[in-house]
């Protein structure tokens, strides 16, 4: 069998061509593939051209058009030396928000960049003076709007150190964005916002930014009309701490509530060194009293400014004692008050615990020559350090003079300074003695009636003789009415102010012995009737002695 006969036989095959295999797993290199690999026709114009220097193909990369497909089962993309566009920014643009654009720290491009997106017209003398340590837009009439790009642009300033806004209108919003900026500022020192009237409501919007500000060291809030509620708003700050020094305080209707809110806030915090509380209403005994009080545990206070407030009465006295208690206070001002008598008294009392006390104003009180001597009186003595005593308006006496004479040839007081209005004596008044006509007119309506006139002088040496000598103007009044004569009230009480008897803070008094001697010198022929001599005592009757009866003691003489 044929199939039988190749069984254990071999067959010889002819090679008619081997090829050789290389057995890799790892591809050829780039160079090797085939679709790397181009022969353009030589009839390519541009190639023959770039070859006698007349053409240039730019990078001189192959335009993807001539590039032929792999038949190879490896994935070559076409254009594979050209990859895709790179994204614009489309994405970014679409997705992303955009990148915070980062002003210098001195703002001026801040500025004119807010104000341009706010449309407000720059202020030029603000844009400069961004680079400078004051910024004064006093008298500017700044907008309220223009307030919010000043604002921002003195958040991270590091130049300005004075902010002068002082009698510019502020808005709610302006107080705002002012506190806003006090809120991280670090550099600003003063900030000048006087007569602004700004109320209590900008105020709160201002005041919030003062608890976590560290620089700023003056605060002008003068004629802001802040009134008891401000005072509130600015307790609440003071309660938590403001480094805050000097504060100013005057014409803003503050009264007794807000004196007393504010003497409870400065419990936790009294670091103030200067404070202006001047033209208010602090009458009211019991808030300012509280105040004053707190004001003598402060250990840093140096001036302390009471006028134009009607400060009177004993207990106001009192409660200035107190803050005279001060370590450190330096200027006391209470010009233009109503201090007087007992409230001087106590004022003075408190001198020998001023250490250091440089000049008290009394400038333009309704005191007495009497007052002012006393205060000389007190100054003599070596402890009191005070150096300036200023009594502007305040009328002195010959003996004033003399004192203050010989004050100051001592050796500790020879730097004295006393001030005063007048010297009552020194000369002599024009125009009618107004004694002359109080009793004039006193005497013509007293003896006015037909029926019963009366006498004032007459009735006055009656008040003298029943030893009345310093009478209340009360109880004169009543004494005049009672003999019948038809004196007015207001003329009984301006003869009271003619013929003043000694001060007293609870009622006014008349002198009696003034008002009599006067008299007895324009009518020296009135005088009381003389008193009659008092009546002889009867002389008592002798007692007849007993007669002896008859018939008794007969036989016993011999």
């Amino acid at each position: 069998m044929s199939s039988q006969s190749f069984i254990g036989e071999e067959v010889e095959t002819e090679i008619v061509f081997e090829a050789e295999v290389e057995v890799s797993s790892e591809e050829p290199p780039m160079e090797e593939w085939s679709s790397y690999i181009l022969e353009l026709p030589e009839e390519n114009v541009k190639k023959l051209l770039a070859e006698k220097g007349l053409y240039h193909a730019g990078s001189g990369e192959i335009c993807g058009k001539y590039i032929g497909m792999s038949d190879s089962a490896i994935f070559r993309h076409l254009y594979y030396n050209y990859p895709a566009v790179v994204d614009p920014g489309i994405t970014r643009a679409l997705f992303r928000p955009e990148d915070p654009i980062i002003y210098p720290d001195d703002g001026q491009e801040l500025y004119l960049a807010v104000c341009k997106e706010m449309n407000q017209s720059p202020v030029k003398i603000f844009s400069k003076g961004l680079m400078e340590e004051v910024i004064d837009l006093k008298y500017y009439c700044v907008n309220s709007a223009g307030v919010r790009p000043m604002s921002m642009a003195l958040t991270f300033n590091r130049n300005v150190r004075v902010l002068n806004l002082a009698d510019n209108f502020l808005s709610i919003d302006a107080c705002y964005h002012l506190g806003q900026m006090l809120a991280k500022n670090t550099h600003l020192e003063e900030l000048n916002i006087s007569g602004c009237r700004i109320g209590p409501v900008g105020a709160k919007r201002l005041f919030a930014g003062l608890a976590t500000n560290k620089t700023l060291k003056i605060l002008n809030l003068n004629r802001n009309q802040l009134t008891d509620a401000g005072m509130e708003n600015l307790a609440t700050v003071v309660f938590k701490g403001i480094n805050v020094q000097k504060i100013y305080l005057s014409y803003n209707n503050i009264g007794g509530k807000g004196a007393g809110v504010l003497a409870e806030a400065i419990e936790t915090y009294n670091r103030f060194t200067h404070v202006d509380l001047s033209w208010n209403n602090l009458y009211t005994p019991l808030g300012t009293f509280n105040l004053l009080s707190r004001f003598s545990e402060n250990k840093v206070l140096q001036e302390l400014n009471l006028s134009w407030n009607t400060l009177s009465g004993a207990r106001l006295g009192t409660a200035v004692k107190n803050a005279l208690s001060a370590p450190n206070l330096r200027h006391l001002n209470l010009s233009n008050n109503r201090l007087n008598g007992e409230a001087i008294t106590n004022i003075i009392g408190g001198l020998n615990k001023a250490k250091k006390l440089v000049t008290l104003d009394l400038s333009y009180n309704p005191m007495t020559p009497g007052d002012a001597l006393q205060i000389l009186l007190k100054v003599k003595a070596p402890n009191i350090k005070v150096q300036k005593i200023l009594m502007e308006n305040v009328f002195v006496t010959g003996e004033f003079l003399l004192y203050l004479s010989a004050i100051k040839e001592t050796k500790s007081k020879k730097n004295l300074v006393v001030t005063y209005g007048g010297v009552i004596g020194a000369f002599k008044g024009k125009g009618p003695d107004p004694r002359e006509l109080i009793l004039d007119r006193a005497e013509f309506l007293a003896k006015k009636p037909k029926k019963r006139p009366v006498d004032v002088a007459l009735v006055a040496m009656q008040l003298l003789k029943d030893k009345n000598e310093i009478m209340q103007s009360k109880d004169f009044t009543s004494a005049m009415q009672a003999s019948g004569a038809p004196l007015d009230n207001d003329l009984l009480d301006e003869m009271a102010n003619i013929f003043a008897g000694p001060r007293s803070a609870k009622a006014k008094t008349i002198d009696v012995r003034l008002l009599v001697d006067y008299m007895k010198r324009k009518w020296p022929d009135r005088k009381l009737p003389p008193t009659p001599p008092p009546e002889p005592e009867p002389i008592p009757e002798p007692v007849p002695e007993p007669k002896a009866e008859k018939g008794k003691g007969k036989g016993k003489k011999k």
